[in-house]
């Protein structure tokens, strides 16, 4: 007695034992997901700051190597010209259309030659239609002609006379006393339009005899800097700006100008000046460790007005002689809020998760308990000697199964017989419906064994694709990288040839030889284009090497946000020598229509996989349809492709891929989906890349991929899928 009692006080009741333990798991992961969430968000600020910094400063680096190399490569197109006699300084009418006709050609403020003798000739833009021609003497005063312009660059009128004199202008001196190409200093001015600021290439230019004539110089808006940086969406409160090295503002992303108007006088504008206090506090930041210390990439977490920001700081540099400083600044709130709102919606939802579940705990443990506790008395009296017991049913299945087993034992095991002979005829019914079950799933088996083979090949495809331009890379880079270094070095022989020839024009007789044979004159014009065409042709490869490893994602089964318009590029690139002309057709002609479409989240590698198999399908229709026309009348109408992206009501990405080429019928567009069934020749295809797509699509992106055709007119693929998949 006194161990059943003992036993009975240790027990615990049947609804505590539900209750508690629950409760205790769920509070102890409604805490632990929130703490997680909390410190999982902070977490990924930093990552998520680093990764648009370095995004934006690598857009921000490429633009300005594009936007500032077009002066600079002008200018050495127009002095090779003078040099070799092709632009004649003294027709100063033939020289000053040349001019009109480059600055229509190129966004540029102003083209202009001084001469040693004093005088000179430019082209200038005041506004987008606005070109004005400046032709002067070296005779003062009013020695400089404005004369308005025609649309065919001739001169009409005299606008304006004015003084000007080439020996005092920094435009001129300093590429003179430089002797070779430079940045001369940024210069700001008033145009009728308004003020400007601009960037002033320039470099001396010479006759075919290395004889001095004067410079010539290309002056590139820098307004328009600021305007490219306040088109990156980095945040409302972020910042992109650009500074010389001592503290001088050039450009932003802000509203504000790189320069003042102070009694009709341009000033430009310090950074620490600046009304923008973020421009204005990283400036002070930067200044107290000076603006010529920075020699590297700089990172570094500025408050401002109460709120921390993160800092790049990157120094840029070109061949030409520019030195600034590339700044990038992005506010962490940019990131946290979205995190902290996030935040409080999973401990709101965790805590009434919490009391939901308390509550449903309750209940469902008495509901549970009751009809256990009846049928626990009714054992016990059982047990007792008492077998005529019955116990009503609950409203639970399992407890209602059990109470009835209790009130039924003896009967049950009667039926037990006569339910075993109907088992019996129900297993033979059943094991035949099992066959026929079977023989659907090998036809399945089938189908997915002829998907998992296709899948394979594209992943092989991948796998080798990757693994050759991994391969192709490293040797194309070593070569691009170091052409820069051979094209410098070059530059500085024939450089020094040059100023060999001017101090010594009467060589010995045996040089004079060596000179005459090997040609030095046009090997010393020839050598820096080969170089240039080197660069021009390892660009190309490189290219071509990322085209590659992007198409190689196809082997990945990672889901991550890809940009869909790098996928659509590559896929062609690889399918190039199927687009490109041939002896028997002209080349197919693909039609970009490219929507401003955001990062979306896919599958990357299985959507590659879609694109090839439409823009195939696409090919070998145009090539059918080619077979039964001439070649004269392939061009008068050509073959073309057409893709086109876009966005549908903010969530949905849409890509339409059309041909012109033979079409399809009705009867076959509705079969064009289904496993195995395909319009081509045997040994042509399996018919499975038009189904696969459309598990890709369907099922993997919750997408749709439709086909809309045309017989002898045409078919176009539509692929729509949301931008984002999965939410959070």
């Amino acid at each position: 007695m006194k161990t059943h009692y003992l036993s009975k006080a240790k027990a615990f009741p049947l609804q505590i034992v539900l209750i508690v333990p629950f409760l205790i798991q769920i509070f102890a992961a409604v805490s632990l997901v929130g703490y997680l969430s909390f410190k999982n968000g902070q977490r990924a600020v930093n990552d998520l700051a680093e990764q648009l910094i370095d995004r934006t400063s690598d857009v921000v680096d490429e633009h300005l190597k594009s936007y500032l190399s077009i002066p600079q490569t002008l200018n050495q197109i127009n002095a090779d010209a003078i040099r070799r006699g092709l632009l004649d300084v003294g027709d100063r009418k033939t020289l000053g259309k040349y001019f009109w006709d480059q600055m229509q050609a190129y966004d540029l403020t102003y083209i202009g030659i001084g001469l040693t003798t004093g005088e000179g000739l430019g082209a200038a833009r005041y506004d987008a239609k606005t070109i004005t021609i400046d032709d002067w003497t070296a005779k003062l005063p009013n020695n400089v002609y404005t004369y308005a312009t025609d649309n065919q660059g001739n001169r009409t009128q005299i606008n304006a006379r004015w003084n000007w004199q080439n020996y005092s202008e920094p435009w001129y001196t300093q590429p003179i006393a430089a002797g070779k190409p430079i940045w001369a200093k940024i210069l700001t001015g008033n145009y009728p339009t308004g003020p400007y600021i601009a960037a002033s290439a320039s470099r001396p230019i010479y006759d075919s005899q290395n004889h001095l004539l004067g410079m010539i110089g290309s002056d590139i808006h820098l307004l328009k800097l600021s305007d490219f940086l306040r088109s990156l969406n980095i945040s409302q409160s972020g910042r992109v700006f650009l500074l010389e090295r001592d503290g001088t503002l050039i450009a932003s992303s802000g509203t504000e100008k790189p320069f003042v108007v102070v009694n009709q006088e341009i000033r430009r504008l310090q950074a620490i000046d600046s009304s923008d206090p973020i421009i204005q506090n990283v400036a002070r930041h930067l200044q107290t460790s000076g603006f010529d210390s920075i020699t590297q990439d700089t990172d570094f977490q500025l408050e401002v007005e109460g709120k921390r920001n993160f800092v790049n700081v990157v120094p840029w540099r070109d061949k030409y002689g520019l030195n600034w400083l590339m700044v990038v600044s992005v506010p962490e709130n940019t990131f946290m809020e979205q995190i902290n709102a996030n935040t409080r919606t999973t401990i709101a939802l965790c805590l009434g998760a919490l009391v939901v579940a308390s509550v449903m705990g309750v209940f469902t443990s008495h509901w549970i308990v009751r009809p256990i506790l009846r049928l626990n008395w009714a054992s016990e009296v059982m047990a007792s000697g008492n077998l005529n017991q019955t116990v009503e049913t609950s409203g639970i299945r399992e407890l209602n199964t059990l109470s009835n087993s209790f009130n039924h034992m003896a009967g049950q095991l009667h039926e037990s017989f006569t339910a075993l002979e109907k088992s019996k005829e129900e297993l033979e019914e059943r094991v035949e419906e099992r066959t026929t079950e079977l023989k659907n799933a090998l036809g399945e088996l089938q189908r997915t064994q002829s998907q998992v083979i296709q899948s394979e090949k594209m992943s092989s495809l991948g796998q080798l694709v990757a693994g050759v331009a991994h391969e192709i890379n490293n040797p194309v880079n070593f070569i691009h990288g170091n052409l820069a270094h051979v094209q410098e070095y070059t530059q500085d022989l024939l450089a020094l040839m040059q100023l060999y020839q001017q101090y010594n024009p009467y060589p010995a007789a045996e040089i004079q030889t060596v000179v005459e044979d090997i040609d030095l004159e046009f090997l010393q014009s020839d050598l820096p284009k080969m170089l240039s065409s080197m660069r021009v042709g390892t660009d190309r490869i490189r290219q071509i090497v990322l085209s590659l490893r992007n198409f190689s994602r196809i082997d990945e089964a990672e889901f991550k946000r890809v940009d869909i318009h790098e996928g659509i590029d590559s896929t062609l690139m690889i399918l190039q020598h199927r687009l490109k002309a041939k002896p028997e057709q002209p080349e197919i002609e693909v039609i970009k229509d490219y929507d401003n479409v955001p990062p979306v989240e896919c599958y990357a590698g299985q959507l590659n996989q879609v694109f090839m198999n439409i823009l195939v399908n696409a090919i070998d229709a145009l090539e059918e349809n080619n077979i039964k026309r001439t070649y004269q009348d392939i061009e008068n109408n050509p073959s073309r492709i057409k893709i086109r992206t876009s966005v549908v009501n903010s969530t949905w990405l849409e890509v339409a891929i059309a041909d012109n080429g033979v079409g399809i019928s009705k009867e076959f567009q509705q079969r064009i989906f289904d496993p195995f069934f395909t319009t081509k020749p045997i040994g042509k295809g399996t018919g499975m890349g038009m189904s696969i797509s459309y598990q890709i699509i369907t099922e993997k992106h919750n997408g749709k991929l439709e086909c809309f055709s045309t017989p002898e007119k045409g078919t176009e693929f539509i692929i729509q899928i949301p931008l984002r998949l999965r939410n959070g």
